[in-house]
């Protein structure tokens, strides 16, 4: 089959071509989804880097997140069908013609979700789920978030709101502040502006925020702790910039602050099946709704995946940049 592959680890755009592969034969509990769309993720870029949480054995198929049809079950596979439309997240090789998926990883979607939606659906807006349930906020608290027009910061705006959690969304250029109020997000406020912390701290009021959420690193996460009030909590989701966190001691001592990771695949692991089944109906029901909008930047071939990787690294991105074998 034709997969998006790399044999070293490096500059996505550099090192990512595509190539032929084996096609993949499921295992017990396991079944083969024939890709429709799979999304490039900024945790992808970092795998094939060599600097993520997982490290492939080389030559490697990229992404770990896709929308597809079941085309071979494994032994032992109940509940699925071969025809069925599913999507899966945190496995391995999805941009390729088919991968293989574990069947506690496949979700069902359903007809009214758009394939666009669909292919992006359970990675980032799940772990926007987990990681909101995983900051124990409280309706009226405030949750300050950068890179708040990526597919995390749009899902945890739109879900907080709904439990009446109040969220500051920081994005890193003017225009991305249009972009989010379109989508209904609200508190949108662009630190390209000499401003920014002072008009953030005016809609905070006097106890500032209970959780700040930072996907970037360097500078930017002395910025949200800043923002924080007495015993917040300051959680490290990503670090867009690849740059170690810069927090400055003080804010740290005296407000009693905490630093904490996340890490979706393990926050998963760790959860319980029943709350996982309960926050994924509630993903499902929104987007089927229409009441949670995922925005698609371009679709490449895999031919052109080096492009594509290139596009997802971009700046003014609107959108995911998805994978069409």
């Amino acid at each position: 089959m034709r997969a998006a592959l790399h044999a070293r680890f490096g500059d996505p755009a550099a090192v990512l071509s595509e190539g032929e592969t084996d096609l993949p034969e499921p295992g017990p509990g396991e079944v083969r989804i024939r890709t429709t769309l799979a999304p490039i993720h900024n945790h992808d870029l970092w795998t094939v880097r060599g600097q993520y949480g997982y490290k492939p054995t080389l030559p490697a198929v990229g992404g770990s997140e896709g929308l597809g049809t079941i085309d071979a079950l494994g032994e032992g596979v109940d509940g699925l069908a071969v025809g069925q439309r599913v999507a899966a997240a945190s496995v391995h090789g999805t941009w390729a013609e088919a991968f293989i998926a574990p069947v506690r990883m496949v979700i069902p979607m359903p007809d009214a979700i758009a394939d666009e939606t669909a292919a992006q659906l359970i990675a980032m807006p799940l772990s926007a789920l987990m990681l909101l349930e995983f900051l124990h906020v409280e309706t009226g608290d405030w949750i300050v978030q950068n890179t708040a027009n990526g597919a995390v910061g749009k899902t945890l705006a739109v879900l907080a709101s709904a439990r009446g959690v109040n969220v500051a969304n920081l994005v890193r250029r003017d225009d991305g502040v249009a972009e989010l109020q379109a989508l209904g997000i609200a508190n949108v406020f662009s630190t390209a502006s000499d401003d920014w912390q002072q008009a953030v701290r005016t809609a905070l009021g006097g106890r500032l925020a209970t959780a700040a959420v930072d996907s970037i690193g360097g500078s930017a996460s002395g910025d949200l702790m800043g923002l924080l009030g007495e015993g917040g909590t300051l959680v490290s989701f990503g670090s867009m910039t690849g740059e170690p966190m810069q927090i400055p001691s003080g804010d740290v001592i005296f407000k009693q602050a905490t630093v904490k990771g996340f890490w979706g695949s393990k926050v998963s692991q760790a959860m319980a099946v029943e709350d996982k089944r309960r926050l994924v109906g509630e993903l499902l029901k929104l987007a089927a709704a229409g009441g949670l909008q995922l925005p698609v930047q371009a679709v490449y071939p895999l031919a052109r995946i080096a492009d594509a990787a290139a596009a997802s690294l971009a700046g003014g991105r609107t959108g995911k940049v998805l994978l069409r074998p």
